[in-house]
């Protein structure tokens, strides 16, 4: 039986590209997925994502903004090590849920600890932003980047499908950028995609 997989955007749409996750997801959750892959738009409630993540999933793909350094528009793979995570803040684990800036993976594991729940294998799906100001709407080059995250989950999702082991990328470098072959679909990313709607409202829900 192929395991279950949750692919969960995450982010707040009130803070420019930081709602990047929530668009991937709603575009996600019009496509044609397996009937073992979940996708749902957890926005900033970290508290229902940790909740989730404790009923048990094999896999799970977070959709984020994720600030590395890189031109904005570049899309990462990562394999979260729940080991390796710096420690949250000083406040106590499962406070910062309920900000909205609560949405980092070490503060969601950490509500898991407490709950002895194991999240399993968790790979992230990051964009690096242009701008997270306030203000509602992605930032022209995060939009183009929105296709190209569909297409890289699907990969992911794909390989999960077939056995194989994703290709992701190490601490230092993206998988892909304007310049660079993306995961295991192998398909260079596109700067010139049709950019996506950015009609976003607070408290939609994209579960599939």
């Amino acid at each position: 039986m192929t395991s279950r997989m949750l692919v969960a955007g995450v982010g707040n749409i009130f803070l420019g590209d930081d709602g990047f996750g929530v668009e991937v997801a709603r575009r996600l959750a019009t496509e044609d997925l397996p009937d073992w892959v979940r996708v749902a738009d957890y926005g900033i409630s970290g508290m229902h994502l940790a909740y989730d993540l404790a009923n048990g999933y094999d896999t799970t793909i977070l959709i984020d903004a994720t600030s590395r350094g890189d031109d904005p528009g570049t899309i990462y793979v990562i394999e979260l090590d729940h080991s390796q995570l710096p420690a949250a803040a000083d406040s106590p684990p499962g406070s910062q849920l309920f900000d909205a800036h609560g949405m980092q993976p070490d503060v969601v594991f950490g509500v898991l600890d407490m709950l002895g729940a194991d999240a399993g294998k968790v790979l992230l799906v990051g964009c690096e932003p242009a701008s997270v100001d306030y203000g509602i709407g992605l930032s022209p080059v995060v939009t183009a980047a929105v296709g190209e995250a569909v297409r890289v989950v699907k990969g992911l999702i794909a390989a999960a499908g077939s056995g194989e082991q994703p290709l992701v990328g190490d601490d230092q470098r993206p998988v892909s950028s304007t310049q660079q072959p993306v995961s295991s679909t192998q398909q260079p990313v596109s700067s010139t995609q049709q950019p996506v709607s950015d009609d976003q409202s607070p408290g939609s829900d994209g579960s599939r």
